[in-house]
């Protein structure tokens, strides 16, 4: 049993904004800290910011013009905690504390994240997708079920007709999301919307790549502080993700669709 919904799902566009702003950190320093919160609906966009890189204002509406339109947005943007920062300034350390456990996908979750990728292609606009053994339900906002049911004969579609979705239907918020982005892996935090230093974006990356390559689970804990996590340097941790994250096209495109892509 899984769940994925796309990119233009409300969470997810509050997602990608977070994102976007880590990116747009990662141009103002070459390691920053930064942790974004991000609340949008109905018009509103609230966004708060807690960083060491100079960020302007216009670049943060800019950002948020661009994913969801020309929303009244209130930001926030405040230094982060010193006692954060200071914890790197000698060298790499686990940037939080936090539990992880990476788990291998199935055939199941595989089939559906490429099911949502198809009908995302041909309608990109805001969407829910869940299987269930046999069972398919698709709700798909913007299009027709009969021209669904062309494509997915079996499934359950757009049970209460068809729906408009996207920010003015629906609020959206960051780290929402999480059951799709990760499917059966778990976190105590969120994977959007931070540095590469906090253990829930590098640490979560780690176990679940892991799993993945061992096709076993990986449980993991640390302690904000901590040097080495899983018996290996907590800067070896960061470079597995940094390198996942460059891959993908940046911490925006990351949180498009989560680890599960």
């Amino acid at each position: 049993m899984f769940e994925k919904v796309n990119p233009s799902h409300p969470d997810k566009v509050a997602d990608r904004i977070a994102g976007a702003i880590v990116d747009l950190a990662y141009t103002a320093e070459e390691n920053p800290k930064i942790a974004v919160e991000v609340l949008l609906g109905h018009g509103k966009c609230q966004i708060i910011i807690e960083t060491t890189a100079l960020l302007a204002k216009p670049q943060i509406v800019s950002i948020v013009h661009r994913i969801a339109g020309r929303l009244d947005t209130d930001i926030v943007i405040a230094p982060q905690d010193r006692l954060l920062t200071d914890n790197q300034a000698n060298g790499l350390r686990c940037g939080d504390n936090g539990i992880f456990k990476g788990m291998p996908l199935t055939d199941e979750q595989m089939q559906l994240s490429k099911i949502a990728h198809d009908i995302y292609e041909l309608y990109p606009y805001d969407g829910k997708y869940i299987i269930d053994g046999d069972r398919l339900i698709i709700c798909q906002s913007n299009a027709m079920t009969k021209d669904l049911k062309r494509l997915y004969s079996n499934a359950e579609i757009n049970p209460l007709g068809y729906w408009t979705g996207g920010t003015n239907v629906d609020t959206g918020a960051a780290n929402r999301k999480l059951g799709s982005d990760m499917a059966d892996s778990v976190t105590g935090g969120g994977l959007h919307g931070k540095d590469l230093s906090k253990a829930d974006v590098s640490v979560n990356i780690y176990a679940f790549l892991k799993a993945q390559r061992t096709d076993m689970p990986v449980e993991l804990a640390c302690a904000i502080g901590d040097k080495t996590v899983d018996g290996i340097p907590y800067g070896e941790i960061v470079e597995t993700a940094r390198r996942y994250i460059k891959r993908l096209g940046g911490f925006e495109k990351f949180a498009e669709w989560g680890l599960v892509r």
